[in-house]
This record gives structure tokens, C-alpha cells and sequence, in this order.
């Protein structure tokens, strides 16, 4: 369920599509549900969302008139055909498929109607309580305003996430009426309309209760946002990656780390990027789809954008930035640089200072790939201006614009002759 907007977000973005380390909200929780083979798997959003789902099936809530209502809208895509019908909802991004294997087992084996997650938060705030029968099972889900001074005290909560027979939801579903102003409907109905029938209804008690935890807030997306980047440092530890600081250093899901990489404080790992064995990363990088191979050096201060490769034992390093660009083996950037749709030789040093300018100023026209060779010394305060080849074991000189291509084992460059002109400094006689 994804159809809310989350006011409490105080945000024109749908709460469900808040991003958090490097994935939508909802998409963690789609995420977690796929490995499950469920089929279809439905997104049931707004109006104003259907779109934002890409390949995923959608069910489209007209209005937002409850969680029962919001179920009953993804009925025509489900179907009738008797099945067990997972429920998720889209803000908890904390599950894990562990938990819901769980849950869905814990449903075949009691043959139930409904089988609901719950779990038992150090704060239980105003989250639904489960009234248990003798037996076990779920006798009622009172809300916090309707609950007893008896019934605030239990400690088990519902987390909103059900297992239902839909040959018994579907009619449960369609005997539901408003009991408020607002008209709206809720699955929490749907499980007292079935206990009243007579129906089983059986819960599954989380043992870590963080992962059925919703958000609401910007503080809970800040909160979940941490939980998720230290069950994802703890991964890449327990698969012996050094990460030194794990508090401070923010790997997103579809990143990848070979045993023994390093990674210093305040480093945030995006997208696809891939660390290779040895490679030491930080302090203060940022890597977006970039490729850092093994023993490379990165950082410190240092930004790798989209299509970057970095070739073993290469270095780029303090106050480098580096985009859609090759660097080869044992090849040095190693400070205040920009190198922008480059292709680098191996064993080059590339000096403090020097620009690839790529861009060309004229509409329509793409930007200019720069290649130099093997073995280059491209001296500090270099500008290359794209398209443009520097040849291998070519030299140039500080201070140089290069514009034209270099041959192999040319100096090329010079800057303008020094002129000095004396008497003409700070203490001048006008």
C-alpha cells in the first residue's frame, strides 16, 4: 500500500517516494517482498503516483479512504481465484524478506483466514493493540482512542502487515461500512468482521521489532535512513571489508566491496560503484557508478562521478574530480584536478592543477574526449583542450594549454615567456 501522502512529511513528495539510501521508501519494501516470487506483485498508489512505479503492476486508489478500501482497489488486478494475499505497507522500509518468509509460513501452517505481523515496541505510542483469545489467536485490534485502560497496557502492536485467504477478504471486504465521518474503511475491520464469523485469525510476532516500524516524519525517515546504512556496514564487515568509522561512512544497496578494501570516514558509496580488493577509499569521498580497482588509492576530498574507472594501483586523490573517464594502472591524479570524458594510459602522472576542458560552449555539439597515452608526465596547471591526444612517454610544460594533439615523446606546451619589469612591484615611484 503506497496511495498515502504523508502530510506529517510536510513535503509535496508522496511520502512512500522519499528517498532513503539510494532508494525510494516503498522501494525497500517492494525490494524485500520480490524475493518471495509473489504474483502479481501490486502497487496500490494515488492517482497522483500511478506513474512512479515503473514495470510494477499498479492498482489505483481514487481516494484515500482507508487501508481497506485501498485493498479492495487492487482486487480486479489480484482476482478471485482462492490465494493467500500478502499486505505490505509501503513505509517500512526496515523489513527484511527473513521476516516475511516467516510471516507467510506461520499462515500456511495455521491454516488461517489472517495472519498479522505484530511486534512489541519499546514505545508502543498509539499503535494498535492485539487482544489475544485464550487459545492464541487474534481475538481483536483495538485502536489507542477505543482501547481500555486494560487493553493500553498490552504491549503487542499491529504493524499493519497482514496475510489474508482472499476467498474470505474479498467478502469481509465488500460487508464493510464507514464507522466515521470521513467514510473511510480499514483492514483492521476486515480481521473483526472474520473473527466475529468465526474465521481463525492467528499473529506472528516479530522478534526484532525496528523492522516492522513505520515512518511518518522526517526524523523517522532520518532514523530508518541510519538503521539501514549499519545493517549494510555490518554486511560488508562481516565479509571483510575494513569500514573504520561505520557511523559516519553511508554505502547504498547496489554497491559492492571485495574482501579487504578499506574505507575511511565520511565516505558515501552510490549506485553501482564496485570496490576491488585493496582499494583504500577516504576520507571524504564521494563515488557515484565508478569502478575503483584493486589497491587503487581514492581521497582524500576526492569525487568520482558516473563512468569513472580507476585501473589497479591508480590514485586519484585530494580535491580531484573525475567523471566518465579511464585511468590506468598505477596511473596518478593526485590533487585539484579535473578530468571529464578521458581515456589515461598506464603509468601516467597527471599534475596538481590540471584541467580536461571538455565542454564545448556550442549547442548541440557533445563534449571532447581527451586520451593520453602511457608513461605521460602532463605537468601542474595543464589545460587540455578537447578533442585533443597526447601521445606516449609525451612531456608538457607547465603551465601549458594544449590544444593540438601531442606526438609520443614530444614536450609540448610553454607557457609565455616571464617578463620582469622592475621598480613596477608594491613600492612603485608614480
Amino acid at each position: 500500500m503506497a496511495g498515502g501522502l504523508g502530510t506529517r512529511m510536510r513535503s509535496a513528495v508522496p511520502k512512500h517516494l522519499h528517498p532513503i539510501l539510494g532508494r525510494r521508501m516503498v522501494d525497500w519494501v517492494l525490494e524485500a517482498a520480490r524475493p518471495l516470487g509473489p504474483e502479481p506483485l501490486v502497487v496500490i498508489a494515488s492517482p497522483e503516483s500511478r506513474d512512479a512505479f515503473g514495470d510494477v503492476t499498479v492498482a489505483v486508489q481514487e481516494r484515500a479512504l482507508g487501508t481497506g478500501d485501498a485493498v479492495r482497489a487492487a482486487r480486479a488486478v489480484v482476482g478471485d481465484e482462492p490465494t493467500s494475499l500478502l499486505v505490505l505497507s509501503g513505509d517500512t522500509p526496515l523489513l527484511t524478506t527473513e521476516l516475511l518468509e516467516q510471516l507467510v509460513e506461520t499462515h500456511r501452517q495455521e491454516d488461517a483466514a489472517a495472519t498479522v505481523l505484530t511486534f512489541e515496541p519499546e514505545d508502543v505510542r498509539s499503535y494498535g493493540r492485539i487482544v489475544r483469545a485464550e487459545d492464541g489467536t487474534v481475538e481483536a485490534i483495538v485502536e489507542a482512542g477505543d482501547a481500555t485502560p486494560e487493553q493500553l497496557e498490552l504491549r503487542e502492536c499491529n504493524s499493519s502487515i497482514y496475510v489474508f485467504r482472499t476467498d474470505l477478504l474479498w467478502p469481509a471486504l465488500d460487508r464493510l461500512e464507514p464507522r466515521n465521518v470521513q467514510g473511510e474503511l480499514y483492514l483492521t475491520d476486515a480481521v473483526r468482521d472474520l473473527v466475529s464469523s468465526g474465521e481463525r485469525v492467528v499473529a506472528h510476532l516479530a522478534a526484532d521489532p525496528t523492522e516492522t516500524e513505520g515512518v511518518n516524519t522526517r526524523a523517522e525517515l532520518a532514523a530508518a535512513g541510519a538503521a539501514l546504512r549499519d545493517r549494510i556496514n555490518l554486511a560488508h564487515m562481516d565479509a571483510g571489508v575494513a569500514i573504520y568509522d561505520p557511523s559516519s561512512t553511508w554505502i547504498e544497496p547496489g554497491v559492492e566491496l571485495e574482501a579487504d578494501a578499506i574505507v575511511h570516514p565520511f565516505t558515501v558509496l552510490r549506485g553501482s560503484t564496485r570496490v576491488a580488493t585493496g582499494a583504500e577509499i577516504g576520507p571524504h569521498v564521494v563515488a557515484i557508478d565508478a569502478e575503483i580497482g584493486q589497491e587503487a588509492l581514492v581521497g582524500p576530498f576526492c569525487y568520482l562521478r558516473p563512468g569513472t574507472v580507476l585501473g589497479p594501483r591508480s590514485k586519484a586523490g585530494t580535491f580531484v574530480e573525475i567523471k566518465k573517464s579511464r585511468i590506468g594502472e598505477e596511473t596518478k591524479v593526485p590533487h585539484l584536478s579535473y578530468i571529464g570524458d578521458a581515456e589515461i594510459g598506464e603509468g601516467t602522472n597527471i599534475g596538481a592543477g590540471t584541467i580536461t576542458a571538455n565542454f564545448p560552449h556550442r549547442p548541440g555539439q557533445p563534449k571532447g574526449k581527451t586520451t593520453i597515452g602511457d608513461n605521460v608526465r602532463v605537468a601542474v596547471d595543464t589545460m587540455l583542450v578537447a578533442p585533443v591526444t597526447v601521445g606516449d612517454d609525451a612531456w608538457t610544460a607547465a603551465g601549458s594549454v594544449v590544444t593540438d594533439d601531442v606526438p609520443a615523446n614530444a614536450l609540448a606546451g610553454f607557457a609565455p615567456r616571464q617578463v620582469n619589469k622592475e621598480g613596477r612591484g608594491g613600492k612603485r615611484n608614480d
